[in-house]
């Protein structure tokens, strides 16, 4: 078995040496229209890298001849395949620069968008990529109005949505649990100002409600009469918008306990006011 693993080594070995020479011989060849062939062979099988190099090297050459612009439409592929999104996405753009008017350029166009998309980095990071991506597909959709692409496009577009409305939803939260709950409640009531179509909605409006009452109850006794008050509203708008919410009950006893807050303050403000 081992003898069997050795052979199978060597063979592999064999084959990348003679793989790597045939290229070495290819690349110095001074026959262009050969190089273009063999070229478009390595990217016909998938060896983008082999296909980029002889690409690279046969750009100048025919420039301005009838085959550029097959010849730039795979080289920028090559990038794209080999995950080489932003290299990729210049060459795109470079790709419709040069030929506006192909038959390629809504393809082209939206695999610019694309590459933004692909680009698109994990939560935690900053999601510039992420917008532009958005914005690019948009862009594609105002542009390719009866594009096959556009139900992509706008999946895309939906799927980035998502994404910034998590982050911006993580942040949120993350001020709630550190208790800061006066910027809780901002923050909580941004993201639903620039998602107010989310399935969570009532959720982050609750959050709302509920930061504001931590808020007013860990207040200086001067402030807190007004900022319960502010509990009280937010609970009413929460009535507006969701008067079917599970959450509906839980709002008001926040709603009722700032009211009772309320009550006790005005209370003690006449006593003290009946004593002087």
């Amino acid at each position: 078995m081992k003898v069997f693993k050795n052979l199978v080594a060597l063979i592999l070995i064999t084959a990348t040496l003679a793989s790597c020479g045939t290229f070495a011989k290819v690349e110095k060849s001074k026959d262009i229209d050969y190089k273009l062939t063999k070229a478009d062979e390595y990217y016909a099988k998938g060896k983008y890298r082999q296909a980029q190099q002889l690409y690279e090297n046969l750009f100048p050459v025919f420039k301005g001849t009838q085959k550029f612009e097959d010849l730039y439409y795979k080289y920028a592929y090559c990038f794209y395949y080999q995950k080489q999104y932003r290299d990729a996405e210049n060459l795109f753009k470079g790709y419709l620069e040069v030929f506006p008017t192909s038959a390629k350029a809504e393809e082209v166009d939206y695999m610019r968008a694309f590459c933004f998309y692909k680009q698109s980095p994990k939560l935690e990071l900053e999601q510039v990529n992420t917008v532009k991506a958005m914005n690019m597909m948009q862009t594609f959709i105002n542009t390719h109005p009866g594009s096959a692409k556009n139900v992509e496009a706008t999946a895309i577009i939906d799927k980035c949505r998502e994404k910034l409305e998590q982050k911006e939803f993580r942040s949120a939260q993350l001020y709630y649990n550190l208790g800061q709950f006066r910027a809780s409640g901002l923050a909580f009531t941004e993201l639903l100002n620039n998602y107010p179509e989310s399935v969570k909605g009532e959720e982050y409006k609750f959050m709302v409600v509920k930061s504001y009452y931590r808020f007013a109850k860990l207040s200086i006794p001067e402030k807190q009469e007004e900022r319960y008050l502010k509990v009280t509203t937010e609970y009413q708008d929460f009535v507006d918008r969701y008067p079917d919410s599970k959450l509906l009950k839980d709002a008001e006893e926040y709603s009722n306990l700032s009211k009772n807050h309320i009550k006790e303050i005005q209370n003690e403000q006449t006593t003290s006011s009946a004593k002087r």
